[in-house]
């Protein structure tokens, strides 16, 4: 061995096996890494290293010690020449880029923490609770005003408002407006200011003819920056229309509680966004490990210790965790500038709601240096750093397989106890939410943990193939672990992924429905005030006269029950006779006329004959009275047909004399329109008609998918997720492949001077890709889909689609072809021959 022969033995950190990591480094001790430590010396020649005057320590003490040693470890990672920059960069990214994630993730509550305060702010209420239901209203003076709550669609997207009218020079101001707008005015926040504007607004501004805008909502008052929504001063409402008195704006109603088993999806998410994150994080520290081996033998060489050379190393992996943050922190706030195109919601997200709490910054300030240091003298326990290259040899040892079957085994036995209980089955066993959380995350990092093993032994296993084929097995033959390290974070992120896919196709079913299974969009509802037979008919002929409509029917309907059988339940229609002939085959009818309405399918509607008596409790007001009658002996059985929306009106078919319908607690007025089928400005139009009638009458389209409030949000944030984490694993196979290439420059150099061709090599980087992200794909497979199947036993569902893995599992195999072209330029540049000079 030569004065510059220096190595450090690699010693596997998960059985003990020692490696050797360098064997001729002649070319790799710069001078900038020999800085001799002012109070280490080289033993001279003769002397006991191990008498006690050779091993008194001399210098600083204690913490002065650790802080000076630590101060050594940061100069070597920024002054360690282009070597250890690089090397210090690529931390700096690795980390930086898991802590903007981390950063993004944590501002999740924060949004709607922030979104719910302006939502509440600006929502009705009175001083002081309710006490009853009939006192929901202030009394009237000269602080109070009548609000109603209005809104409309536009394009499928809502239109929320509010009409105003001030009662006194006191009244209060919803947040963000400067004052109430007089009868014909309004303000509109500035996403509808900008769409009433616009071109595409052109059938919106119809609507809103009737009003002048006389200024802009701020965002005090909206939810988001692409929200909808205007107030507009009317005097036209009241206690009749439905309109409250209220004295001040800020009443914070709850929120509707998530379904337990959309808690259990949001839970799955987070750990799989979170769980590759720390792996990638831990990945992150490690790169140029073996450059940093090499520079602490160096430094044993001139006569520093093992506890030395480790705190070194962690005054180093500090540096780049520390520049981490900071590039993390850069990254993050350099993104929020896009958060209004994140939609929550049907609306967007201010950029100052995406802050996480300063507890969360604090925490992870902490952790992620932390958790450099940690990984950095984790990984120096497997390193065996001599100061004279002294190897000592053992046969490496197989990797054990039984702790690594612990870890998902572990994982399932916290979820077996939940099954089924996130389906309600036992209300009083409430669902523990950690449980979940570290179950999850155990299954998830028992991929990781199985991912090296098989790796392993597949690859021994191996004989014979083409040079290409021959140079990339042995390679992994010799040390895998890098490798398998490489891969994990994708391993992680696939089988997370698979996972969740997994449940929400299994779950789909629970929260997109398609109540009516209409083959088109043209049918339309709507539901307003009880009207007279002349005014239901004037409106459904404005109805029918609108540009693109079919058919239109106009009744009040109202369910009602069998009295003493609450249970049993039915519709009563009142109508003129012109309007039940249109609903059912009547034949003759005059007004006092009572139908009893069927159709092929039998219902409660059955139980419903002559001389039933019926009644109708008032849903809301506690003041009203419960309608009670009795059918008539007289009434006929009718065949009905379908509405415009295709809905049969079975039930008691009434004329208005024969049933009071001012007197029906809660009856609303049904209104039925179909348009000609894709054809979107004709729903438009109807809307704009409808507010002509009323601005409280919403018009709203029928079919299509109808989707639970929370579940868009989950499954919005599983896809945006999922895109971060493979390009942040992307991220980490180029630079680690990047790494092991710059490495093995020599080596490849040489290769190539003997003839190999650069076509062979590159073939091998592309197997030595392939093979362990193929091998990590399969696994991820089988630990998504198994952690899918425990998930769902939580929901009492099943797996409804075993092939959903597919699309994710073909985008990690196109990483592959991603980071083996992006390395190309470097192969042919360090194969050059200037890569084999040495110094």
């Amino acid at each position: 061995m030569t004065d510059g022969d220096v190595r450090a033995v690699d010693r596997d950190p998960d059985d003990g096996d020692v490696r050797t990591t360098a064997r001729d480094t002649g070319d790799e001790v710069h001078p900038d890494d020999e800085v001799r430590p002012r109070d280490v010396r080289p033993t001279p020649p003769g002397k006991d290293r191990t008498s006690p005057r050779a091993s008194r320590p001399t210098g600083p003490h204690g913490p002065a010690r650790w802080l000076r040693d630590l101060c050594f470890g940061a100069r070597y990672a920024v002054a360690g020449g282009r070597e250890g920059l690089l090397r210090t960069a690529l931390t700096a990214v690795g980390v930086g880029l898991g802590v903007a994630l981390l950063l993004l993730v944590a501002s999740v509550p924060s949004m709607l923490a922030h979104r719910h305060a302006r939502e509440a702010a600006r929502s009705v209420g009175v001083t002081g609770e309710f006490r009853d239901p009939a006192e929901r209203d202030a009394r009237r003076g000269p602080d109070t005003l009548l609000y109603q709550e209005v809104g409309t669609d536009f394009r499928d997207k809502p239109v929320t408002g509010g009409l105003l009218t001030a009662d006194g020079p006191d009244a209060p101001r919803p947040p963000g407006v400067d004052r109430i707008p007089e009868p014909g005015e309004m303000v509109v926040s500035p996403a509808l200011a900008a769409l009433l504007a616009s071109d595409r607004g052109a059938l919106l501004r119809d609507r809103f003819a009737a009003y002048r805008t006389v200024g802009t909502i701020g965002d005090a008052g909206l939810v988001g920056p692409d929200e909808l929504l205007y107030y507009a001063g009317s005097d036209r409402i009241g206690p009749a229309t439905g309109a409250k008195r209220v004295d001040r704006f800020g009443y914070d109603e709850p929120d509707t509680p998530m379904s337990p088993v959309l808690i259990v999806l949001t839970v799955l998410t987070c750990v799989v966004l979170l769980t590759p994150v720390a792996v990638f994080i831990g990945t992150s520290v490690r790169f140029g490990g073996a450059g940093r081996d090499r520079r602490l033998a160096a430094l044993r060489l001139i006569g520093a210790d093992l506890r030395m050379v480790r705190r070194i190393a962690a005054g180093e992996a500090l540096t780049g965790a520390v520049l981490g943050l900071g590039a993390g922190t850069a990254v993050f706030l350099s993104l929020r500038a896009y958060a209004r195109d994140l939609t929550i919601r049907d609306t967007g997200v201010f950029p100052s709601d995406v802050l996480p709490a300063p507890w969360t910054m604090a925490m992870i300030a902490v952790a992620v240096p932390a958790c450099a240091v940690a990984v950095t003298l984790f990984t120096l326990r497997g390193v065996a750093v001599e100061p004279l290259g002294v190897v000592r040899g053992t046969a490496p040892r197989r990797r054990r397989l039984w702790w690594r079957l612990l870890v998902p085994a572990l994982g399932a036995v916290l979820l077996t106890p939940a099954f089924g209980r996130a389906t309600g089955e036992l209300p009083g066993v409430p669902m523990d939410a950690w449980q979940v959380a570290i179950g999850a995350a155990l299954l998830l990092l028992g991929v990781t943990a199985l991912l090296p093993w098989a790796v392993e032994a597949f690859v021994t296993r191996l004989r014979g193939g083409p040079p290409s084929w021959q140079l990339a097995v042995r390679r992994l033959q010799l040390n895998s672990g890098p490798a398998a390290r490489a891969i994990s974070g994708i391993t992680v992120a696939v089988a997370g992924a698979i996972a969740v896919q997994t449940v929400f196709t299994g779950v789909r079913g629970d929260f997109d429905t398609s109540p009516e299974a209409l083959a088109t969009h043209s049918q339309l509802v709507g539901s307003h005030t009880v009207g007279s037979p002349r005014q239901v008919h004037d409106w459904v002929d404005r109805l029918r006269r609108t540009q693109g409509v079919r058919a239109a029917a106009g009744y009040v309907e109202r369910y009602i029950e069998k009295d003493g059988e609450p249970d049993t339940v039915t519709s009563v229609v009142i109508g003129d006779c012109a309007t039940l002939a249109e609903l059912a085959d009547i034949g003759s009818c005059r007004d006092g006329d009572v139908f009893l309405g069927r159709s092929e399918e039998p219902g409660h509607a059955d139980a419903f004959g002559p001389g039933t008596k019926v009644v109708a409790d008032p849903y809301t007001d506690a003041a009203a009275r419960p309608y009670r009658w009795t059918v008539p002996d007289s009434a006929r059985v009718v065949r009905t047909r379908p509405d415009p929306t295709g809905e049969h009106p079975d039930g008691v078919l009434a004329t208005p004399s024969a049933v009071d319908a001012s007197a029906l607690p809660d009856a609303r007025t049904r209104l039925a329109v179909r348009t000609e089928p894709g054809d979107p400005d004709a729903i438009e139009r109807v809307r704009n008609t409808a507010a002509g009638i009323d601005p409280t009458l919403r018009i709203e389209r029928l079919g299509g998918v109808v989707k639970d409030d929370n579940y868009p949000l989950v499954h919005r944030g599983l896809l945006l997720g999922a895109a971060g984490m493979l390009a942040l694993i992307g991220a980490s196979m180029l630079v680690t492949t990047l790494e092991q290439l710059r490495e093995r420059r020599r080596m490849l150099a040489a290769l190539v001077a003997v003839g190999t061709p650069r076509r062979t090599l590159a073939w091998s980087v592309l197997w030595q890709t392939a093979i362990p992200v193929l091998l990590g794909m399969a696994v991820a497979v089988a630990g998504g889909l198994g952690l899918g199947w425990a998930v769902l036993r939580l929901t009492d569902a099943r797996v409804a689609d075993w092939w959903a893995f597919l699309p994710v599992t073909g985008a990690g195999v196109g990483l592959i072809a991603v980071v083996t072209l992006a390395t190309l330029p470097v192969l042919l540049r360090v194969t050059r021959p200037e890569g084999l000079r040495t110094e």
